[in-house]
């Protein structure tokens, strides 16, 4: 019988460490041909209710599954339904907030390991909320050479206490600044992870060499960085062609202006094997824009499951799912 596991579950069992090899190993296997994503699907059911779907599968680890979360009055619930390739058993559910956020942030992580320069020591973070924390976590991860940090959001308080969480987390002075800007300036790495719908990156501000990871809106009207720091990089990764020329306003508006091609981006996956240059130069500007992939959340939710089962829960009757009684 499927397993039922919780937010507490995934907390325990899904590291950044394990989630940046899970979701590097799911984007070799789509560069191979072996996994295939769909992009998300959207249902407005009423005002402020929404429905959203997203389906991928991997061959080479037996796992498929959907992704789907609700959003009603404000409030988000996302599950992972995980099932057997070989049998299209149901093998778990698993409750994604937690399974989302590690999985975002190990995805700029994997990008900022092929698109970053190796020596990049200082990290520029605007945004101080839920998904800015494992953006953090992972680029240092994968980028030993890191060795400061500096956050802006609009909220002084806000930004004082991820710096204080950051700085105590991961070992390395992170600093509130007063300005994106201020973030920003001689920053090798720099994360725009908010819910603005205007940009909050300025061209102008880019130094040679940074690397951006945006992965804040997922909306055709919004956009984190403004045109000119589109056009400013020399490089840019998408984790689904299709699923960008959807949702990415920083890659749309552009486009529809002639400003950019989008045969002009590479889908991370290519650059994670090799097919495609990730970084031509140490002075190049690479710009990785994260959407979100269900391949991600499939590659995510497989090791929890892996390590649940590994960890005897299959036994546990109290996460089991019983099926319905044939009528």
């Amino acid at each position: 019988m499927p397993l039922y596991l919780t937010e507490s579950d995934v907390d325990r069992l899904l590291d950044m460490k394990a989630a940046i090899a899970a979701v590097e190993s799911s984007l070799l296997h789509q560069a191979n041909g072996d996994a295939v994503n769909r992009p998300r699907a959207r249902l407005n059911a009423a005002p402020g209710v929404h429905l959203a779907t997203m389906m991928a599968s991997d061959s080479a680890t037996g796992a498929m599954g959907l992704k789907t979360y609700a959003a009603a009055r404000g409030a988000y619930r996302f599950f992972v339904m995980l099932s057997d390739m070989r049998t299209g058993a149901l093998l778990a559910i698993v409750e994604a907030s937690r399974l989302g956020q590690l999985r975002t942030g190990a995805a700029s992580g994997v990008a900022a390991k092929f698109m970053a320069r190796a020596d990049s020591e200082t990290v520029a973070v605007i945004g101080s909320g839920f998904q800015a924390r494992t953006q953090l976590e992972a680029v240092c991860e994968t980028l030993p050479a890191i060795r400061r940090a500096r956050v802006h959001s609009r909220s002084e308080a806000n930004r004082a206490a991820y710096a204080a969480e950051m700085s105590e987390r991961l070992g390395i002075p992170v600093v509130p600044a007063a300005s994106a800007r201020e973030a920003v300036e001689g920053a090798d790495v720099i994360i725009t992870a908010t819910s603005s719908t205007s940009p909050v990156l300025l061209g102008e501000w880019l130094e040679p060499g940074a690397f951006i990871a945006a992965i804040g809106g997922a909306d055709p009207y919004a956009a984190e960085l403004d045109a000119a720091a589109v056009r400013r990089a020399d490089v840019i990764a998408v984790d689904d062609r299709d699923q960008a020329k959807i949702e990415s306003g920083e890659l749309l508006m552009p486009a529809s202006r002639g400003l950019l091609l989008w045969e002009r981006t590479a889908e991370l996956n290519q650059i994670v094997a090799g097919r495609a240059v990730g970084r031509p130069s140490a002075e190049s500007v690479t710009l990785f824009k994260s959407l979100g992939m269900a391949l991600w959340d499939v590659a995510a939710a497989k090791a929890v499951y892996d390590r649940a089962i590994a960890d005897g829960m299959d036994g546990d009757v109290s996460r089991q799912i019983a099926p319905p009684p044939l009528a």
